[in-house]
């Protein structure tokens, strides 16, 4: 596969992005089997894999340092995240320093090496001043733990001030945003990819099949459903209206791949790919049978016809089902963030 440079941070990553979050207890619990696909997908080129801690509870983690144990570590570009909750200890969650260098040290044992090359705070935390996060992700990358440091889907406001407590405070910076984004969920087109580029910042886009809408199982005489479907409703149930937006749309887009001679998946990844602020888009196959589905995307180039038409399907810039988004800020979840009197 063809490199492509990791935002300004001179790593050169392969277009696609193995993501480990399938395996272990949420996908595949077969740790050999696991192993084998993270194996495949090295053999096949790709030379960039992505954890996080809170993936299985740190499972994922272990089979992703399993599979990296018999290999050349300094040729894969190893990237975890921290901040969701790990167990029942209220303080073991977040982007507090306190956290934030504990979890490390978890992860480096889990993984079974002594750095990570894209150390990754996973959602901002409204908690916690963005300072006191980046200074404790400046200290991890001058004791040589940390190589380069991340957000992931973080609102364009919070990436600009970053960047700026970054420079204001002296603290190392973000340089890659990972962000959702697909033909359905286009919303950061609008602001987080213009200001990412502003920055230089590499894009490592989570979820470009949409969650399995775009993986070939949804569709005219399909089951239309997803093994996420019971845990989350908001983005599956089709008789929430925006829902079956997703499914027109989904039914337009695969007799457009038709009609291109590609697979729904090809054309899906292949869209992502094309955008210039994208370094690598993050897969994350169960399964051998689904990696191998997934290794054709970076060859495949759409035609302008196509493109355009895809815009007409999903207009730029928006997101079908605002359920996709990935986080949302309390102040529009919790009421009494925008009332002056509110009960409680």
């Amino acid at each position: 596969m063809e490199l492509h440079p990791l935002g300004r941070t001179s790593i050169k990553v392969s277009p696609l992005c193995l993501g480990a979050m399938m395996f272990g207890a949420w996908g595949n619990t077969d740790h050999d089997d696991s192993v084998r696909i993270i194996h495949r997908a090295l053999d096949a080129g790709i030379n960039f894999i992505d954890t996080a801690d809170v993936y299985s509870q740190g499972e994922s983690e272990v089979i992703v340092g399993k599979a990296l144990s018999t290999l050349d570590r300094s040729r894969v570009v190893l990237a975890t995240k921290v901040h969701g909750r790990m167990g029942d200890d209220p303080n073991a969650e977040g982007n507090s320093r306190r956290w934030i260098i504990a979890e490390c040290e978890n992860s480096l044992r889990r993984l079974g090496t002594d750095y990570i090359d894209l150390y990754q705070i996973h959602r901002p935390d409204e908690n916690v001043d963005v300072d006191e996060t980046l200074g404790a992700l400046s200290d991890l990358v001058h004791q040589g733990k940390v190589r380069n440091v991340g957000s992931s889907t973080f609102p364009a406001e919070q990436i600009v001030q970053a960047q700026w407590v970054a420079e204001r405070r002296g603290h190392v910076r973000f340089t890659t945003e990972q962000p959702p984004y697909s033909i359905l969920v286009r919303g950061i087109e609008r602001d987080v990819l213009p200001v990412a580029q502003t920055y230089g910042m590499g894009i490592i886009p989570w979820s470009p099949l949409a969650g399995g809408w775009l993986a070939g199982k949804f569709g005219e005489g399909k089951k239309n459903t997803s093994r996420r479907s019971a845990m989350l409703p908001a983005r599956y149930d089709l008789t929430i209206p925006a829902n079956q937006r997703k499914l027109e749309a989904v039914n337009q887009l695969t007799s457009l791949a038709d009609d291109a001679g590609v697979t729904i998946i090809e054309l899906s990844l292949a869209f992502v790919l094309e955008h210039p602020a994208v370094s690598s888009a993050i897969i994350g196959p169960r399964t051998m049978e689904q990696l191998e589905s997934q290794l054709s995307a970076p060859d495949v180039h759409l035609e302008t016809s196509v493109l355009d038409r895809i815009d007409e399907i999903v207009a730029p810039g928006t997101n079908v089902n605002v359920e996709d988004a990935g986080w949302v800020p309390s102040i529009l979840t919790n009421p009494k963030h925008r009332r002056r009197h509110h009960t409680s």
